[in-house]
């Protein structure tokens, strides 16, 4: 009885190391390189100043978007805080050691003719950095009257 109390502890112990390395993802193919370091997302800025802008205006800007880790940083969506604001980053999957080009694009007018004053929008970069799954850059901006001609 001894003997088949112990075999289902060994059985038991087993088991639980299965669904413990399981669970944590152990030796998933993609996750990090041999030495454990996983992808880590490092941005160029985290604030795009864009300074006095009459309403109306358009502009682009671009943010080195670069993979310090030793394992693919795979982007799996960017979104926006608002509509007046869109980006696009290439590649979304960067080797270790690459980078990418995060390009920004701001409408100063898409809200109307009367927005005035500061204005903040961000940018949202997920990823599957396990330190920082969500990077943001902030894109800053005061709004002036519209130029009349």
């Amino acid at each position: 009885m001894k003997s088949q109390f112990r075999h289902y502890l060994k059985l038991i112990a087993l088991l639980s190391a299965v669904v413990g390395l399981v669970a944590c993802g152990g030796g998933e193919v993609g996750d990090s390189d041999a030495a454990g370091v996983p992808p880590r997302i490092a941005l160029e800025a985290q604030t795009l100043e864009l300074g006095k802008m009459p309403n109306g205006e358009i502009v682009e800007r671009e943010v080195v978007v670069r993979n310090d880790g030793d394992a693919p940083l795979v982007v799996s969506t960017i979104t926006t805080s608002c509509g007046c604001t869109t980006a696009v980053l290439e590649p979304m999957t960067l080797a270790p050691g690459e980078s990418g080009t995060l390009r920004v694009t701001f409408d100063s007018g898409a809200h109307g003719p009367d927005l005035r004053g500061l204005i903040m929008r961000e940018v949202m970069i997920a990823s599957n950095d396990p330190a920082t799954p969500e990077a943001v850059v902030e894109v800053r901006a005061d709004i002036l009257a519209p130029v009349t001609e």
